[in-house]
C-alpha cells in the first residue's frame, strides 16, 4: 500500500508530501490531477491529523469541481473516513473517524479501539468550521453564515491525509466498516424533519443514487409506503429489493398518475427530492397532496421556480436538509451497526476517480461510489 512520504523526529510522525486529487481551477470540464507532491498539514492546537482510508463520491463533488458551486480549495471530497495518526494528545492515536457531509458541511465521528482509553469530546459539531457565536449558531451551527465546508472552503477528503479540530469527535458503533460508514451519514435528518408516521407515502425523486437507496432502507424501516423514482432497471432492482412499495421510471412511465393512483387521488404525505435537477424538484411539489412537505436535499446548479398561489392554497411546505444533529447520527450509525441500513457501494481506487466523477454526473451508479484511499 503507498502511503506519505515520512520522516521521524522525537517519536512523532513529520509527514511532508502525499498523494491526492488535486483541481488547479474549477470549471467546465475540469479534471483532477492525481500528484504525490502535495504537502501533507500540520495539525495546530485543537486539531488532529488524519490518514483517509475511503471516501465517498456525491454530485456536489462533481458541481464544485466543474464551477458549478463555489470552491475555494484544491482538494474536493467530504465524505471521507480515516484513521488519526497525529495530534496533540496522545490518547488520540489510533481511533477512526469519519468525515462525511451533505453538501459539504463536514461531520465528524470517532470509533474507539477495543482497549483504548480515553473519552472522546461530547460535543457534536458537524462543520469543518462554524463562528458558534452568531444568532443563527444559537438555532442551528449547520446554517452559520461563517461555515467552512470540507471540500469546498477547506481541503477535502480526495487525499491521503486531513487535519480535523479534536472537539467535534464522537462515538461511533464498534464493528462498523469503513465502507459502509463513509456515505451514511446525510440523509437521516431529512427523514426526520419530514415527522414520519408508519402507513404514510413518501416520495423519493432520485432513489436509486448514493443517498436515495438509504433513505429507501430508513423510510420502510419507520413504517413508510415508499414510491422510488429514478430510471432504469438496475435502479429499480435496487430500491424495490430493499423495501420500496413501488418504482416508477421518469423516462417510461406518467408518473404523476401513478402517484396519483397509488395514492387514492390525494398524492404523497412528502418528498425528499434527492434528484439535484430542477426537473426533480418541479415534479416533487406536484407529487404532493395538500399539506404536504418537500424536504430538500440534492444540491443542484439551477433555480428552481415555484408558485405562492399554490404554496398558499394547499398549505405546502419546503424545508431544506444538510447534515443532522447528535441524536440524529447516533441513531442512524446504531441502524446500521445493527445491519438495518446498509450502503451498496461500488469500490474504485483513487486513479480512477475522473471515471468516477463523470459517472456520478451521469447517474450512471446505483448506491454511491467509494473511493480507495491509498
Amino acid at each position: 500500500m503507498e502511503s506519505a512520504k515520512v520522516s521521524r523526529a522525537n517519536s512523532k510522525m513529520a509527514i511532508r508530501v502525499q498523494k491526492g486529487a488535486w483541481l488547479e481551477t474549477p470549471g467546465p470540464g475540469a479534471r483532477v490531477a492525481i500528484r504525490d507532491d502535495i504537502p501533507v498539514p500540520t495539525p495546530s492546537e485543537g486539531e488532529v491529523l488524519v490518514k483517509l482510508e475511503c471516501t465517498g463520491v456525491c454530485h456536489s463533488d462533481v458541481y464544485n469541481i466543474l464551477g458549478h458551486l463555489p470552491m475555494t480549495t484544491h482538494i474536493a471530497g467530504h465524505e471521507g473516513v480515516g484513521r488519526i495518526v497525529e495530534g496533540k494528545n496522545s490518547h488520540w492515536s489510533r481511533r477512526i473517524v469519519v468525515f462525511a457531509a451533505e453538501a459539504g458541511r463536514n461531520q465528524v465521528h470517532l470509533r474507539v479501539n477495543n482497549g483504548l482509553g480515553g473519552q472522546p469530546a461530547d460535543r457534536n459539531r458537524w462543520l469543518q468550521n462554524y463562528c458558534g457565536k452568531c444568532e443563527i449558531c444559537a438555532e442551528d451551527v449547520t446554517a452559520c453564515p461563517s461555515q467552512n465546508n470540507s471540500g469546498r472552503d477547506v481541503p477535502g477528503t480526495f487525499q491521503q491525509y486531513a487535519v480535523s479540530p479534536v472537539e467535534p469527535l464522537t462515538m461511533i458503533p464498534d464493528g462498523l466498516d469503513s465502507m459502509i460508514a463513509a456515505p451514511l451519514l446525510c440523509v437521516y435528518s431529512a427523514i426526520r424533519k419530514v415527522d414520519p408516521k408508519p402507513g404514510q407515502w413518501l416520495v423519493l425523486p432520485g432513489a436509486g443514487g448514493g443517498l436515495g437507496h438509504i433513505a429507501v432502507q430508513i423510510a420502510h424501516r419507520k413504517g413508510l409506503k415508499v414510491i422510488a423514482i429514478d430510471t432504469g432497471e438496475e435502479k429499480r432492482k435496487l430500491c424495490m429489493d430493499l423495501g420500496a412499495t413501488s418504482f416508477l421510471d421518469f423516462k417510461t412511465d406518467d408518473v404523476l398518475a401513478e402517484v396519483k393512483k397509488l395514492t387514492n387521488g390525494y398524492g404523497a404525505h412528502a418528498a425528499i427530492c434527492l434528484s439535484a435537477s430542477r426537473a426533480g424538484y418541479e415534479q416533487s411539489l406536484s407529487l404532493l397532496r395538500s399539506a404536504g412537505i418537500l424536504v430538500c436535499i440534492g444540491l443542484g446548479k439551477d433555480d428552481v421556480p415555484i408558485s405562492p398561489f399554490m404554496m398558499i392554497v394547499r398549505g405546502l411546505r419546503i424545508v431544506g436538509s444538510s447534515v443532522g444533529n447528535k441524536e440524529e447520527m447516533s441513531e442512524l450509525l446504531e441502524m446500521a451497526a445493527r445491519g438495518e441500513v446498509v450502503p451498496m457501494t461500488k469500490t474504485y481506487e483513487l486513479e480512477e476517480l475522473n471515471e468516477v466523477l463523470k459517472l456520478v454526473e451521469q447517474n450512471k451508479i446505483a448506491g454511491r461510489a467509494v473511493v480507495r484511499i491509498p
